[in-house]
């Protein structure tokens, strides 16, 4: 569905329901519709003041791209075209994105986005014993990471991709190609809806590194220091321990009921997983004791390039051990894994 390209705010932004696979009866086989994961700052960079940038990325790029609306922490960035139009689109998101951290940063990290993919077109990107993705890797030299459990009420995946600005337009292209050529979405695709952001007052809040950050769904939002002074005195136990701003309620269960224990799985590139366990499994004892989960690493599958990891705990154990597992990542190769 194509938005006119308007600066009235009201225009910048849309918040139809229509499924993010369907097609309209003129649109050709041809088009192919894209969805990336953001969040409120990303995107308010995207759409610029009285929405110019985003203007000009549909005007130049020709691709149609729609924005949900601004009540959620995640916003999702709907684009609908060709190929080329979408890799055209794709490339002035990222050299925006580059362009900020030109201006806060003096070594530029590698430009990380994340796509929502049906489960179903997951397999083709990864290949046969991972073979596909690891020539994604080779050939565009992008790191790219899938998910291995699907987003919360839906049946997509995020597709995490992560590099130099020439790197991710090229991972970005042959991942397309996949979606359009190879691998069409089989069955129904019920889509990935961001939740409406949860009240600041009930929000944990956790200590990293000496950050304080403010767990918000699937992330850990940094809190400026003056901020912390409307939670009240806030005395962390130890360095990544969770401190609650107010009382907690596991998934909603009253004080005196047991907390719910789970698990969730993660991959992660056989070429990061010794920057997880540290020197002697220091830092991923580390990461358990600060979270209170279990996390067991699996060994490597033959002819896989990946490692899968299982975080078993309550929710909000498995939260902060895969937040700091993804801080440690992110340290490693300089990067931001986790956007803010």
């Amino acid at each position: 569905m194509m938005m006119e390209n308007t600066t009235s705010p009201q225009n910048i932004t849309n918040t139809s329901q229509q499924h993010p696979n369907a097609k309209s009866t003129n649109e050709p086989d041809h088009f192919l519709t894209i969805r990336l994961l953001m969040q409120g700052k990303e995107v308010g960079s995207i759409i610029g003041k009285r929405g110019d940038n985003i203007k000009a990325i549909r005007e130049e790029s020709g691709a149609r791209i729609n924005i949900s609306d601004g009540t959620t922490p995640e916003r999702i960035v709907t684009m609908v075209g060709t190929i080329e139009t979408l890799s055209k689109a794709f490339g002035m998101i990222c050299q925006k994105f580059e362009d900020d951290l030109k201006q806060t940063c003096t070594t530029i990290p590698p430009i990380t986005l994340r796509l929502v993919v049906p489960a179903s077109q997951c397999g083709s990107i990864i290949g046969k014993g991972g073979a596909k993705i690891k020539e994604i890797r080779e050939t565009t030299g992008a790191s790219v990471q899938v998910a291995s459990e699907m987003l919360p009420t839906s049946t997509e995946r995020a597709v995490t991709i992560s590099g130099k600005l020439d790197s991710i337009e090229s991972c970005f292209r042959q991942i397309c190609q996949i979606m359009l050529e190879q691998s069409p979405p089989k069955g129904e695709t019920i889509p990935y809806r961001p939740k409406m952001m949860i009240s600041p007052v009930h929000a944990p809040i956790i200590f990293a590194n000496g950050q304080a950050y403010q767990v918000q769904g699937q992330f850990a939002i940094p809190l400026p220091p003056n901020e912390l002074n409307a939670f009240g005195p806030l005395t962390p136990l130890a360095p990544g321990v969770p401190v609650s701003a107010a009382p907690l309620l596991t998934n909603g269960l009253p004080p005196n009921r047991p907390p719910l224990q789970t698990q969730r799985e993660i991959t992660i590139a056989n070429d990061l997983i010794g920057c997880i366990i540290g020197r002697g499994g220091q830092k991923i004892s580390e990461i358990r004791q600060a979270s209170g989960a279990n996390i067991k690493i699996a060994d490597l599958d033959e002819g896989s390039q990946d490692r899968h990891v299982t975080i078993s705990g309550t929710p909000e154990q498995i939260q902060l051990a895969e937040f700091l597992i993804h801080s440690r990542i992110a340290s490693e190769i300089g990067g931001i894994l986790i956007t803010h």
